[in-house]
C-alpha cells in the first residue's frame, strides 16, 4: 500500500493517533504566556540533580512517565521509543529513559527532533511495524549553552538575534485507532513531509532563526507541491523555533515562491516567552521548545476544535561545537507533520 506523495511526503491511508502527551518545563518557561498549560513546572532548573545534563535527563524521564500514565500504559506495552536531544551522543536521552527498558531508536535533528520523531513513529505504526510508540525530546538552557556557546559563568552578552534555549521536555504516545482505552485521542496524524538539508552559508550561531528559515521555506514549498495544497489548507502553519528574526526571513522567502503565510504562521519560539518582559531576545529554541508547545497548547486547540487542521514543522540547526569552531556554516532542516482534530 503506497503512501508516498510527491518528492518527500507521505499521506497516511489510516491516521495515526496521538493518544496522550505530557510536558515539563523550567521556571522561566513557567512564567511565560503558556505557563498554566504545562503539566509540570520545575521549582528550580536543576530539578534536584547535580548537573545540568542530569537535569535534562530527568526531564525526559518524567515526561515519558507522565505520558504513559495518561495513556494507562506500562513501558512493556510500548513497541519503540523515538527520542533525541541536543547534547553530544544524545546523552540526555541515554541516561533519561534507560530505566523504561523499551527498545530505543535514537533521533537527531537538532531542534527539529520533535517533528522527526513524530514522523518516524507515525510511519512505524502506519507500516505495521509497531503497535504503540513513544516520541520524546528535550533541551535545557544551561546544558545547551555549555555545549554550543559559552558556559554560564562566562557571563557573555547575547545579541538581539539570539534565541533562548527552552528548558523542557515533551513526550507523546502514538497508536492506531484500535487503542482508545483512555477515550478520545488528542489529535490524529494524517501526513508528513521529510525535510532536506539546506545551507545558505550562514555562520552566526547567535542567529539561529536566520540559519534555519531557508530549510523551513524549502520544506513548506515541497509540502505544498507534494500535497497539491496551499497555505489556506491549514488553520495554522507552525514552525518550531525560528523566533522573530527567522519568522521574517521565512515569510520573505516563501513570498518569493508565491506563498503568503503571514496570516497563518505561528512560531513556538515566539509563543512560549513574553518577548517584552522575559528578555529572551528573538524568542525560544531547542528540542524542547516545539515539543512542550505542541503538548500543552497546540494539541489543546485541536482537542477543543478551535483549529481543525495544522501543519507542525519544527526546524533544526545542524551545527556542532566542532563544526562551529572549525569555521563551518550552519545548515538547517525542517520536518512537517500534518495534524487534524478528532472532533
Amino acid at each position: 500500500m503506497n503512501q508516498k506523495l510527491g518528492r518527500a511526503s507521505m499521506g497516511l491511508k489510516e491516521p495515526v493517533y496521538i493518544w496522550s502527551s505530557a510536558s515539563i518545563v523550567g521556571t522561566k518557561e513557567g512564567q511565560g504566556p503558556l505557563g498554566l498549560l504545562f503539566d509540570r513546572v520545575g521549582e528550580e532548573d536543576m530539578f534536584g540533580c547535580k548537573t545540568w545534563e542530569e537535569a535534562e535527563s530527568t526531564l525526559q524521564k518524567e515526561a515519558v512517565g507522565m505520558a504513559l500514565d495518561k495513556a494507562g500504559l506500562q513501558p512493556e506495552e510500548i513497541s519503540f521509543i523515538f527520542a533525541g536531544d541536543l547534547l553530544g551522543q544524545s546523552m540526555a536521552t541515554s541516561f533519561g529513559i534507560s530505566s523504561f527498558g523499551v527498545p530505543l531508536l535514537g533521533v537527531y535533528g537538532a531542534c527539529s527532533t520533535c517533528g522527526e520523531s513524530l514522523a518516524l513513529g507515525a510511519m512505524a505504526i502506519a507500516g505495521g511495524f509497531a503497535d504503540r510508540v513513544v516520541c520524546v525530546t528535550s533541551s535545557h538552557f544551561a546544558s545547551a549553552e555549555k555545549e554550543f556557546r559559552f558556559p554560564l559563568e562566562y557571563g557573555n552578552q547575547r545579541p538581539l538575534s539570539a534565541s533562548w534555549t527552552v528548558t523542557g521536555s515533551g513526550a507523546f504516545v502514538l497508536g492506531d485507532a484500535s487503542f482508545g482505552r483512555t477515550g478520545k485521542a488528542r489529535a490524529r496524524i494524517t501526513g508528513m513531509t521529510v525535510g532536506k538539508i539546506v545551507d545558505y552559508g550562514l555562520k552566526d550561531s547567535m542567529n539561529m532563526g536566520a540559519c534555519m528559515a531557508p530549510a523551513a521555506a524549502a520544506s513548506l514549498a515541497q509540502h505544498f507541491a507534494d500535497f497539491a495544497v496551499g497555505p489556506e489548507e491549514y488553520d495554522k502553519i507552525i514552525t518550531g523555533d525560528l523566533g522573530k528574526v527567522g519568522q521574517r526571513v521565512l515569510t520573505d522567502l516563501l513570498g518569493r515562491e508565491g506563498y503568503d503565510i503571514s496570516g497563518r504562521h505561528m512560531d513556538c519560539g515566539i509563543e512560549i516567552f513574553d518577548g517584552e518582559s522575559q528578555d529572551t531576545h528573538a524568542g525560544g529554541s531547542g528540542c524542547g521548545c516545539s515539543a512542550v508547545t505542541l503538548s500543552a497548547y497546540i494539541l489543546k486547540q485541536l482537542e477543543e476544535g478551535n483549529w481543525k487542521k495544522v501543519l507542525f514543522m519544527p526546524t533544526g540547526a545542524l551545527l556542532s561545537k566542532t563544526s562551529f569552531n572549525e569555521g563551518m556554516s550552519v545548515p538547517g532542516i525542517a520536518h512537517g507533520v500534518v495534524m487534524e482534530s478528532c472532533n
